[in-house]
């Protein structure tokens, strides 16, 4: 029986380097996939999916039967904890989520006492992979970071460049503060819920991170995820935590340190140079430019060498800088796998 810490992708968010590195892909399950579409089609919409066990299990497990990534991560979104706040979420064809933005008062009002019997179908789904992946698969789970959820609970949708939220945290500080400090402290609870259900390890998804000044990165960024891995080193100590802050370049160098993360998620615009002095310190995980799962052929293969060169001598685990899209040819993933696989350190 494999034990938690001897998987490969628990070996190296400990530190240790393994080679070839563990593989899995950001949004591997999804519309890429024709088997994850087949089962998309029987949900009544998208958060049908997330809150539907039996769906959930399914279309987290298709990638691993297919391809045999080193870890599944739990089929769900960043917004179901907007969702179990009762903020009308909805996700529109073409459109994509939607949810009546929040204002100063509202966000006074929110009740977050239902959250737990809100998710507990995302709970159950845990549970039950855990209880069928493989033994040597390393399940994670996760969340958004409170900055991230917060940006769409402001605009009530994804914006370009996320000025309503940043808009709104200059003209109503106080409120905003509340709500990036609820959406920590009850994210915290959504991950150690998680844990307790059997993740082995979370990633805390920053994907609007890198819209941000410095001075905010500090303020709205790294101190509310410190603030969530403080409380999981606390009550779940042990469990990894994976911190992915999109976009967040150069303000990376201190993220680590500064947040307590385990790992630091790459995306794939990070410089060489940078990377490895991140990676100096610690497990990282990326960067492969999501375009060339599109793209295939030598250009993909080419971004995958210049991956293992770069950071294949420390902790890594192989991954992209961004979710898979929808474009990505299954073929491509294959071909990913087995080169990275096959990889002889030089």
């Amino acid at each position: 029986m494999t034990k938690t810490a001897d998987r490969k992708v628990m070996k190296v968010l400990s530190g240790e380097t393994v080679f070839p590195p563990p593989v899995w892909l950001m949004r591997q399950a999804g519309r890429y996939l024709p088997e994850y579409r087949a089962t998309r089609s029987k949900a009544k919409g998208f958060l049908d999916l997330c809150y539907t066990p039996d769906l959930a299990v399914e279309v987290t497990l298709q990638p691993i039967r297919r391809f045999g990534f080193d870890a599944a991560i739990l089929f769900s979104d960043i917004l179901v904890i907007p969702d179990a706040l009762d903020r009308n979420v909805r996700f529109v064809e073409g459109t994509g989520p939607l949810m009546d933005p929040i204002s100063p008062e509202a966000i006074a009002a929110l009740d977050a006492s239902n959250m737990h019997s809100h998710l507990a179908p995302v709970y159950e789904t845990v549970r039950r992979l855990r209880a069928e992946l493989p033994a040597e698969t390393t399940l994670l789970g996760f969340c958004g970071a409170p900055w991230t959820v917060a940006t769409y609970m402001i605009a009530g949708r994804g914006t370009p460049d996320q000025a309503p939220a940043r808009l709104f945290a200059m003209q109503h500080p106080d409120a905003f503060m509340a709500l990036l400090t609820l959406l920590a402290d009850i994210s915290a609870d959504y991950l150690i819920a998680q844990i307790d259900a059997g993740a082995d390890a979370v990633q805390i998804f920053d994907s609007w991170a890198g819209v941000l000044s410095e001075r905010d990165f500090a303020r709205f960024s790294i101190a509310p995820v410190k603030h969530m891995v403080d409380r999981i080193r606390r009550e779940r100590p042990g469990v990894p935590v994976i911190g992915f802050a999109k976009g967040a370049g150069a303000l990376l160098e201190t993220y680590r340190a500064a947040t307590g993360v385990d790992c630091v998620g790459l995306d794939w615009t990070v410089p060489s140079k940078l990377a490895q002095q991140i990676q100096s310190g610690g497990a990282v995980q990326g960067n492969l430019d999501p375009l060339r799962m599109v793209a295939g052929g030598k250009a993909l293969d080419e971004g995958i060498d210049e991956v293992l060169e770069t950071l294949g001598g420390g902790p890594l685990i192989f991954n992209l800088g961004h979710g898979i899209t929808p474009q990505a040819d299954p073929g491509n993933v294959t071909r990913l796998m087995a080169r990275v696989r096959g990889a002889v350190k030089r």
